[in-house]
């Protein structure tokens, strides 16, 4: 490296960066819980200030109802906020070290995200959170489904129309022969497999 990269690598040691762990898929949160317990048996609380999981809320319908899950939207990866300057040597290869972790990011060194690239992910947990919920399994027009709630319960029909903001389904539905529009919301209704 050259002297002005060193220079710069180095100013920018003592702030608050996050890092990208590289794990097994799979063992996240494992890993996570394993982080967390160093760094209230250790002194690390002074320099490592959050370990991410970062997941969303989905849910699927099951048997008419609504059953919510964790998705991970990035299997493999953990995100660590910490100071640079403490995290670089014995408490990386520490971290490196635990069961199921690959490395971080930059192996022997860890590189800080760019502060774009940390926002971008954040930002995509924090607007799930806002969100509340998305269905993981979305409803596609021409898909045909059963009415589980409400007036038309038991009967089938064809989605012709999905509205992901309001949550809403317009169904055409058959009626003493007559193809019918019925305004649904998602809960109402479930794929028929």
């Amino acid at each position: 490296m050259s002297q002005e990269k060193d220079t710069a690598v180095l100013e920018g040691a003592d702030e608050k960066k996050w890092y990208s762990l590289r794990v097994i898929s799979g063992k996240e949160k494992k890993i996570q819980e394993r982080i967390l317990l160093e760094i209230e048996r250790s002194e690390w609380k002074d320099f490592i200030f959050s370990v991410i999981v970062p997941t969303e809320k989905v849910y699927k319908i099951r048997n008419g109802k609504k059953v919510m899950q964790e998705r991970n939207l990035l299997p493999g990866y953990i995100l660590i906020e910490a100071v640079g300057a403490k995290l670089n040597g014995d408490v990386a290869k520490l971290i490196a070290d635990i069961p199921n972790v690959i490395h971080f990011l930059g192996k022997e060194t860890p590189i800080p995200m760019t502060q774009a690239e940390a926002n971008r992910l954040l930002g995509k947990v924090d607007e799930t959170s806002e969100a509340g919920e998305t269905l993981s399994e979305p409803f596609l027009i021409g898909e045909t489904v059963k009415i589980i709630d409400g007036p038309f319960a038991e009967f089938v029909g064809d989605i012709q129309e999905v509205n992901e903001e309001r949550k809403k389904l317009k169904v055409i539905v058959k009626i003493f022969g007559r193809g019918t529009e019925v305004e649904l919301n998602f809960m109402q209704v479930e794929k028929i497999s």
